[in-house]
């Protein structure tokens, strides 16, 4: 059960990956950071919470790095 739970967050985060650099290669940019609406950005938002989950599999509280 332990590594479907890990699957679906790779593959959550694989996909929103995905979405990040498409964006960033539609708009010419090598970073988000390049963009005005890099604060704003649901993409971007999506992507950084994919990554959180991915860390911690969905558990709340904090992670270690």
């Amino acid at each position: 059960m332990s590594e479907t739970i890990n699957d679906i967050f790779e593959q959550k985060l694989h996909n929103t990956l995905q979405n990040l650099q498409e964006c960033q290669k539609n708009k010419n940019f090598t970073s988000c950071m390049q963009c005005k609406e890099v604060l704003q950005c649901q993409i971007r938002q999506e992507y950084v919470k994919s990554v959180y989950e991915s860390m911690n599999k969905g558990e709340q509280g904090a992670f270690e790095f």
